[in-house]
């Protein structure tokens, strides 16, 4: 069963914030996941997991002589909100069931012959599933951050209208989003945080002292009508010629100065801090982050690195469980230690929280994708197939003994379509 960690009266606070976000609760579920793709798992990765399988063995004998179980959605141990698993239900996959399967397949290809699925030997029946867990933890994080702008006159949200607001009492509840988003990111001023204070740039007077002809004056002082050197006649005010003879400098007027290009000689320019008014508005700003840190597990039967591609591609997983809780803990199946270890090792991954986060709630699944695999034999030769999801689709495309298409029927199968 899945507790909040919190207690007393810290438990009864957080549990008052919490019911403002959207869907929270603890439920447990078995669903079907329309494409195991989209849960973001690569063949990779079950390759990879399959290479240091932890998974159980196979649920299958060596060769089929009394039916062997597996296991439907229904029929998986889930746990309850109470913590109780249900009583498992079992269907069977005998030989029966699964000639008729191929047989099934095979009658849809007007060229292939029936034979081999209806008389050779099931030589094996191989389980190749792919088990996912998943945690998320949806996290909230609250940063200050101080914004300064020029104050341009007017009343502000001070102290005088109250005290400032600590940054985790801001109600935020009309900025809450739906729970396990990936990001979500908003700023809002923090109530009575606004001060206004002299601009330090300037000492409060609007202007700061021209870089440009005050440059070698004293600190705080300048001086006006500050003239600079013409650049065309280099101060004499005439512009000589090649023939000698000299002429007005047109840039000047003759003078040979010219007022400063930055601040026309006043001295002064204006202010860039404060934008020449000589007071600063300084406030807080709350920056809110709600995001999902997800950490995933995949496990693989050893068998499940040698199913191709297009197999995974087509199979649909199915969710054993599906728990949201203050704090997911480990999920309680009564008839399979598997995954009960399993689901003990995806909560063991639980991602590190920010130190200025604080989470919000956790969602616990655990899906698997069921593939079979079965090879038939007769007389030393031998062909595979597959038994995907719980629909029971076969995938046959490779080799089948008993092809008849010489090209003049319509199933297309010469021109390997």
């Amino acid at each position: 069963m899945d507790k909040p960690l919190l207690s007393g009266s810290e438990k009864t606070n957080e549990s008052e914030r919490l019911d403002s976000y959207q869907y929270l609760q603890r439920n447990s579920s078995s669903a079907r996941n329309p494409s195991f793709a989209g849960a973001g798992v690569t063949v990779e990765e079950i390759r990879t997991a399959s290479a240091v399988s932890s998974a159980p063995p196979s649920l299958y004998p060596p060769v089929i002589k009394t039916p062997v179980s597996l296991p439907i959605p229904q029929a998986i141990g889930y746990p309850s909100a109470s913590g109780a698993g249900h009583d498992l239900q079992r269907q069977f996959l005998d030989e029966i069931e699964i000639r008729e399967l191929l047989i099934d397949h095979i009658g849809h290809r007007c060229c292939w012959g029936s034979r081999p699925a209806r008389s050779w030997k099931i030589h094996a029946v191989e389980d190749c599933n792919v088990y996912v867990g998943t945690l998320d933890t949806f996290i909230e994080e609250r940063e200050a951050l101080t914004q300064t702008v020029p104050f341009t006159g007017g009343d502000f949200n001070g102290k005088k209208h109250g005290s400032e607001q600590e940054l985790w009492k801001l109600d935020l509840r009309s900025q809450f989003p739906t729970l396990f988003v990936p990001y979500k990111e908003t700023q809002v001023p923090v109530p009575n945080s606004e001060t206004v204070e002299k601009c330090t740039g300037c000492t409060g007077r609007g202007d700061v002292v021209c870089p440009t002809c005050n440059a070698d004056g004293e600190p705080g002082f300048y001086k006006e009508n500050q003239m600079m050197k013409c650049s065309t006649c280099y101060g004499r005010g005439l512009v000589a010629h090649k023939d000698g003879s000299d002429t007005i400098c047109t840039n000047c007027s003759g003078k040979g100065k010219l007022p400063c290009p930055t601040c026309q000689s006043r001295g002064l320019i204006k202010c860039q801090t404060c934008n020449s008014t000589g007071s600063l508005l300084t406030s807080s700003i709350a920056v809110v982050r709600w995001k999902t840190l997800s950490k995933r597990k995949v496990s693989a039967t050893r068998g499940a690195g040698s199913v191709p591609e297009e197999v995974f591609d087509r199979a649909e997983g199915v969710q054993l469980c599906n728990t949201q809780a203050y704090q997911c803990t480990p999920a309680y199946f009564a008839d399979s230690y598997f995954l009960n270890r399993f689901s003990s090792e995806v909560i063991s991954l639980r991602a590190e929280v920010p130190p200025t986060a604080n989470v919000v709630c956790e969602r616990h699944t655990i899906s698997v994708v069921p593939v079979t695999r079965v090879t038939m034999e007769d007389r030393g030769k031998a062909f595979s197939f597959y038994i995907i999801g719980f629909g029971k689709e076969i995938y046959l495309k490779d080799y089948y003994p008993a092809r008849f298409c010489w090209g003049l029927c319509p199933c297309l199968e010469w021109l390997k379509v």
